[in-house]
């Protein structure tokens, strides 16, 4: 029974940071979400419940500086000195052979994306079995049913002597 709600609220979640990522779009777009959203100077604000994001750098100065400002408040006369930055890792680049690859997939990713609208398209414009009418379909039965005419009229050889006449038609006996 628990593994049935594990899958109910893993696709909820999957829906809340769909929302959310909508959100984010709406946000840089500049658009206030709701009239509460909106500083009285006309700028939005920020959504509630979403922090800024800092660097880690960012995060030890002010660590730092707080702690320089706990040290001034107790009269320590010396704050904690920072230690030597480490220095910085660098940047990662992708290889001339991965940016290949990578080219290579979206290639074959749209090639096949292409196929399949192709064939789609194909399969929606195939021409149609054409369906009669209900007023051709009534002309067609009434004719089916209606009793063969007789084409000649005349009457050819002797009836009394029992010979069918031309016009008769001849059964089986």
């Amino acid at each position: 029974m628990l593994e049935s709600f594990t899958g109910v609220i893993d696709g909820l979640e999957r829906r809340k940071a769909a929302i959310e990522r909508a959100l984010a779009a709406l946000r840089e777009v500049g658009a206030p979400e709701t009239a509460a959203q909106v500083k009285p100077d006309g700028g939005a604000a920020e959504a509630p419940g979403t922090r800024r994001k800092f660097t880690a750098a960012a995060r030890k100065r002010m660590a730092l500086a707080q702690k320089a400002r706990w040290a001034k408040i107790k009269g320590e006369i010396e704050p904690a000195t920072p230690p030597a930055p480490e220095p910085a890792k660098p940047k990662r680049r992708i290889s001339p052979e991965g940016i290949k690859r990578i080219i290579a997939a979206t290639k074959k990713r749209w090639r096949l994306q292409r196929a399949a609208e192709k064939l789609a398209q194909a399969v929606k414009a195939a021409p149609k079995k054409a369906v009669p009418k209900k007023a051709t379909l009534k002309k067609v039965a009434a004719k089916r049913s209606a009793p063969a005419k007789l084409v000649n009229t005349e009457v050819s050889g002797n009836v009394a002597d029992g010979a069918p006449a031309a016009s008769e038609p001849i059964s089986p006996a």
